[in-house]
């Protein structure tokens, strides 16, 4: 998540104090990422460093509003008509843990995936209701709530059947019962070599 073009975005709409912009970017995302008001507060001098933001003076309750700057409108524009590039080889702690578990001897790889499954199909069965739960009211904020909670429970089906498909893979495959021994040759010192189809990067 880009802190620091969201809060571009929210102020290209106007001015805004810390706590303001917090409010505004709760409300247009559904509440689901909670940002600190030092995490802002820091983003946006370091956006008025790059000259992308403008302090003004405080008002009678001693807020600072902060404005965007011709330059900040730009870099918000391009971000929102950017594409978001999921990198390569991003770590996800599940598919790292079932990758371990299944070249580590004497680990149930099996029940760690059912004991999963069921952990991830309780999930996914909370925001399905909490979809319909929360069906009534249709303005702007509701729609902002309901993106975010769409994206979370297509994410929470795609888990469950990416670990039906680890299972399938994890029956067929030949080497299942093998696992994999320390390496007794000493590594070189430096980075390891990359391999593989996410090894490709920059």
């Amino acid at each position: 998540m880009s802190v620091r073009q969201s809060l571009l975005a929210i102020l290209a709409q106007g001015p805004c104090y810390g706590y303001q912009l917090r409010s505004e970017f709760e409300r247009r995302t559904g509440s689901s990422s909670a940002l600190n008001v030092g995490q802002i507060y820091s983003t946006l001098e370091r956006l008025e460093r790059d000259g992308l933001v403008s302090r003004g003076a405080a008002d009678e309750a001693g807020h600072i509003y902060w404005q965007i700057t011709d330059a900040g409108r730009g870099e918000a524009r391009a971000w929102l008509a950017s594409p978001v590039e999921r990198t390569p080889g991003t770590r996800d702690e599940l598919a790292i843990k079932l990758a371990l578990a299944a070249t580590l001897p004497g680990v149930d790889v099996f029940e760690l995936i059912s004991t999963q499954r069921q952990t991830s199909a309780a999930r996914l069965e909370t925001l399905r209701r909490a979809v319909v739960e929360g069906s009534g009211f249709e303005g702007p904020e509701d729609l902002a709530w309901k993106i975010i909670t769409d994206a979370t429970i297509f994410a929470a089906e795609a888990e469950v059947r990416w670990l039906d498909h680890v299972e399938e893979r994890l029956t067929r495959h030949p080497a299942r019962e093998m696992g994999l021994e320390i390496e007794t040759q000493r590594p070189r010192r430096g980075r390891p070599l990359k391999t593989g189809p996410l090894a490709a990067g920059p």
